[in-house]
């Protein structure tokens, strides 16, 4: 083997000893609604999430800090997180009635005024 072969072997070895990798299960994930789905069976989920699915939607009530955008996909997006973020792990789904989906993306980047925090409630800012 070559010098500069076992070089660039010693390289990667040690670059994947120090470079942590994410299992499966670590990859962020957030529970947003869909955006095919109409408002009224938004707004059943929405209600059903901040209701007896035990979201806290307090953020998202006029005058709050996660009131705006004012939509329904957004405020529904904002609750199934919510409650998909608390209860994953407690057999928890992000299905809402077919309602809502998961992403791996982070809707943040597309809803810039909205927060959404992996693995904990969503303080917006």
């Amino acid at each position: 083997m070559s010098p500069l072969l076992v070089k660039i072997t010693l390289v990667l070895l040690f670059m994947s000893i120090i470079i942590p990798q994410k299992s499966v299960g670590e990859y962020e994930q957030w529970c947003i609604a869909d955006e095919q789905t109409p408002d009224e069976e938004l707004k059943v989920a929405l209600d059903w999430a901040c209701g007896e699915g035990g979201a806290d939607c307090s953020k998202i009530q006029v005058n709050q800090a996660c009131y705006f955008p004012n939509t329904m996909t957004n405020h529904a997006s904002y609750a199934f997180n919510g409650y998909f973020q608390r209860f994953k792990h407690k057999g928890g789904s992000c299905n809402f009635k077919g309602a809502a989906m998961i992403t791996e993306l982070d809707p943040s980047k597309r809803y810039p005024f909205t927060v959404f925090k992996k693995n904990e409630r969503i303080p917006c800012a």
